[in-house]
């Protein structure tokens, strides 16, 4: 890895103090490095190593009498050197396939159990970002009424998958002109998802006759208020709020708390996920990368999940910087995936 000229020696100094660090939380000397065997110089060239890291911003000192500690600039460099590494570097952990099981159909139970594990196995926040019914590619939907001022909509994937979602209506429907909306979209919009189907039905309706006007209307109104409520939902499954919130001091619990209870910061999260929502397997953020306060003092390492076509949400934790990367990051990695085959087989 290239980074600012540093040497063999610089990067081997700079991952071990970042390796000690992550075990013990406490500042790391040039005599401990010594005495792990890092490198085989003398304490006064560590030191130098040390001080030069420390001018280049990758570590630094509590105070003059005390040995160094990693930034969150030297905390990136140690992850990237994990990305780079051979396989065998990082550290899998295994948890049973019964962890990641759920009864045909039961996508909610199925994305709790996710949560769960992640939580269970990191010692930490364990998140899903849930999906977005109007902004997944369907291959099939339906309209159902439910009572006067509610209609289901049943969303069926290309690979089986069946999503539902309750909305509430500004004015009552009938089953046969939901009937009918339901034949038009799958006739005309399959493979599209119901936000992009929205706003084609936006461009096209000044073209429609007279007589139709009003369906078109009314299924506009519809689809609004699914997208809208939909927006105003809460996406994100979260647990071992508990965990995380016993290892920061007083002055971050308190911010953290409103993550889990104000909306507007799980609204903030749930974009930010969306955001980096990506091709790559897996995700770090080290605190401010995240640009989301709340968490700036936390890591964040996400991947994403999906069936065989496309992108339905994110999984990963949220955790103090002093994470076990070894260990965390496969982790992720292996939930995604696994609940990616566990969707797939859905269908």
């Amino acid at each position: 890895m290239k980074s600012l000229g540093l040497r063999e020696k610089d990067r081997i100094i700079l991952n071990a103090i970042v390796e000690l660090y992550l075990k013990s939380g406490k500042p790391v000397s040039s005599g401990l490095i010594c005495q792990k065997g890092a490198l085989p110089d003398s304490p006064a060239t560590v030191r130098n190593i040390m001080a030069k890291l420390e001018n280049l911003g990758f570590l630094t000192q509590p105070h003059t009498s005390a040995g160094r500690l990693p930034s969150d600039q030297g905390l990136r460099f140690y992850v990237n050197s994990l990305f780079e590494a051979t396989p065998g570097v990082l550290e899998r952990m295994s948890f049973h396939p019964d962890d990641l099981s759920a009864r045909k159909g039961d996508l909610s139970s199925l994305l709790h159990q996710a949560s769960r594990v992640l939580a269970d196995e990191s010692d930490s926040l364990g998140f899903v970002l849930s999906p977005r019914i109007s902004r997944i590619h369907f291959h099939h939907v339906r309209f159902v009424r439910i009572a006067e001022a509610k209609v289901m909509i049943i969303l069926v994937t290309s690979s089986n998958l069946v999503l539902t979602e309750i909305v509430t209506t500004a004015a009552p429907f009938e089953q046969g002109e939901l009937d009918r909306a339901s034949q038009y979209l799958n006739q005309s919009f399959r493979g599209k998802t119901l936000v992009a189907v929205r706003e084609a039905l936006l461009g096209e309706l000044p073209h429609f006759k007279s007589k139709f006007e009003q369906a078109f209307n009314r299924l506009m109104a519809l689809l609004k208020d699914s997208i809208f409520q939909e927006d105003q939902a809460d996406p994100i499954i979260l647990q071992g709020t508990a965990r995380l919130l016993d290892k920061f001091d007083a002055f971050d619990l308190e911010r953290l708390k409103s993550l889990f209870q104000n909306f507007e910061e799980k609204a903030g999260l749930a974009k930010l996920l969306n955001d980096f929502i990506s091709l790559d397997r897996v995700k770090v953020l080290i605190g401010r990368e995240s640009n989301l306060p709340v968490i700036e003092e936390c890591s964040l390492i996400l991947s994403h999940y999906g069936d065989r076509n496309q992108i339905l949400g994110s999984v990963g934790i949220i955790g103090p910087k002093r994470l076990p990367y070894r260990k965390i990051i496969p982790l992720v990695d292996d939930v995604a995936k696994k609940l990616s085959q566990r969707l797939t087989q859905a269908g």
